[in-house]
Formats: structure tokens, C-alpha cells, sequence
């Protein structure tokens, strides 16, 4: 049961949250679940405007970074595309038409402060992903400087796993690589910046990338959400501890508590843990898409 209504178009793919429908040979229409995945499983549980709560929050991050990459965002008029006003005006804040590209098979990975599986890395061997790290660092610890720990890509029911740099080249071209990699450092520089200013710690968060027929690099997926990312409000960072989050993180630690082999199917969840998730995601959008941000 889609949380949705379908567009009258070909469904090309279906992701743990995404779902992405043909438009023509070099267009595609992304719709955002309110589907929910932890530790690589969608969960059976929806999370009421979730999807329109990160289109908002992707569209937002696309806008600010034009100068560092270009972003697979396109114009156009979707009532054409699905063939009415009334399925337009319910798809679209949900919504993002996008060129066609053919997207990297890794995962950017940018980690500001030691937390997740960064954390349990560094415990195990004092670095993350190949990228040593000062000894002595605690649980959500800021880094030194950011570090870029990319991942393989995986589908859906399968789980991603931690590559260094060197694995990343092979896979993708070492040119290819460093590109992503300095992209994906620059911009999580500006955006933990501009967030900090509205009261969240971006710890960490992930980026995917596609290319053009011309070889042209872009942004696309989603950008610096709730579910591509840790945020941690400012004032209630503790170092030695995770912090409360903005994002699914608080999800992942109900999870933790039950009885869950981390694979599918996941476990139901309680209606008050769906509520404040979603309290959480509305909270995130709200301190980072301010109205002075908007033109």
C-alpha cells in the first residue's frame, strides 16, 4: 500500500525510500516515501510526511551549493507530466523531477564527530575506513578535521560496508574518486557551518553522485537529510555519550533495545516512537529552511 498516489508512469526503481518513475529518455520523476529504513531494513511502519519533509529539506540544500557541483534538479510542469492538476498537487511536495544520469555504485560519506559505525571502527582499530585517527578520542568526539569514508551502494535488504580510499579508486576511476571526495568535503563544510548557526551538529552524512554521457559530475539523491544524516542539536551535545537527534538515530536506539537480528522483516513500531520521529524530522526542516533562506 503506497503511502501515495501512483503517477500514471513506468516505476524504474524502487529504493528503501524512494521510488523513481520514468518521465522520457533523459527524465525522471523521485517521489519520497514516508517509508522508513534502519540498519539497511524498511521498517513496516511509515512515518506520516516524511517524504514531503525531505524533498523540502533536499530542494533547500540543491539551492545552496550550485557554485561547488552541479545537482540533477529540472523545471518542469508535472501536471503535464501526470496528466492532472489534482495528482500534480499531491505528488509534488513530495516530488523532484531529475535529469537522467548514471549514478556512482559508492556512497560519499563525510564524518565530522565519531559516532555510529565510525565510532565502532575507531574503537576496534583507531581509524574508519582506512583514515588513521588520533588516539584518545571519545564517543561523539569532534574530528580533528572532517574525514570522507566512502561505502559500497547496496540494495535493497542488503547492507553497505565500509571501502577505504583505495577501494573507492578501483572501483570508479582514481580521478573520478578525488573529485567526489573534494566535492563531498567542501560541502560539508558550508552546510555544517550554515547548521550550526540554526542549532544543529551535522556529525556526519552521506552524499550520492551520477554522471552525464559527457562525464559531467552531479549531486543528486537526496542532500543533508534526517535520513542521509546525523544532526545533533547543539545545546545538547555531551561529549562521552550519543546525543538526541534530529534524524533516525533516535529510531536506531529503539531498535537496539529489542530483540532484532537487524534483518527484514523489522519489528512494528509503537505509535509513540512514529509521533516523535516525525516531531524530530518537522524540527529539523524548520531550524534549517529559516524564511530569510528562502527567495
Amino acid at each position: 500500500m503506497s503511502d501515495y498516489p501512483t503517477p500514471p508512469l513506468e516505476l524504474v526503481h524502487q529504493g528503501k525510500v524512494r521510488d523513481i518513475y520514468a518521465v522520457d529518455a533523459e527524465r525522471l520523476l523521485i517521489v519520497a516515501s514516508d517509508r522508513l529504513s534502519a540498519f539497511d531494513v524498511i521498517l513496516p511502519d511509515p512515518i506520516p510526511g516524511k517524504g514531503e519533509i525531505l524533498t523540502r529539506i533536499s530542494s533547500f540544500w540543491f539551492g545552496e551549493f550550485d557554485d561547488l557541483v552541479r545537482n540533477h534538479l529540472l523545471e518542469g510542469d508535472l501536471a503535464e507530466i501526470v496528466g492532472s492538476a489534482d495528482l500534480a498537487a499531491q505528488l509534488a511536495p513530495r516530488s523532484m523531477l531529475v535529469r537522467r544520469l548514471r549514478p556512482l555504485p559508492v556512497e560519499a560519506i563525510v564524518r565530522g564527530y565519531l559516532a555510529g559505525s565510525g565510532w565502532k571502527d575507531y574503537q576496534a582499530s583507531g581509524a574508519i575506513s582506512g583514515v588513521a585517527l588520533p588516539a584518545g578520542l571519545q564517543q561523539a568526539d569532534s574530528l580533528p578535521d572532517p574525514i570522507f569514508t566512502p561505502s559500497t551502494k547496496a540494495g535493497r535488504g542488503q547492507h553497505d560496508e565500509n571501502i577505504d580510499f583505495a577501494a573507492m579508486q578501483a572501483l570508479i576511476g582514481a580521478e573520478l574518486a578525488l573529485r567526489v571526495r573534494d566535492i563531498s568535503l567542501s560541502v560539508y563544510r558550508r552546510a555544517a557551518a550554515y547548521a550550526r548557526n540554526c542549532g544543529i551538529i551535522i556529525a556526519d552524512t552521506k552524499f550520492e553522485f551520477g554522471t552525464d554521457p559527457d562525464g559531467h559530475l552531479f549531486l543528486i539523491d537526496e542532500v543533508l537529510t534526517p535520513d542521509s544524516s546525523r544532526f545533533w542539536p547543539v545545546d545538547e551535545w555531551r561529549l562521552g555519550s550519543s546525543p538526541p537527534s534530529f534524524d533516525k538515530q533516535f529510531v536506531r536506539d529503539y531498535l537496539e533495545t529489542l530483540d532484532w537480528d537487524k534483518t527484514a522483516p523489522g519489528p512494528s513500531l509503537p505509535s509513540e516512537i512514529i509521533a516523535q520521529t516525525r516531531a524530530r524530522y518537522e524540527e529539523a526542516g524548520r531550524r534549517l529552511i529559516r524564511p530569510e533562506r528562502i527567495e
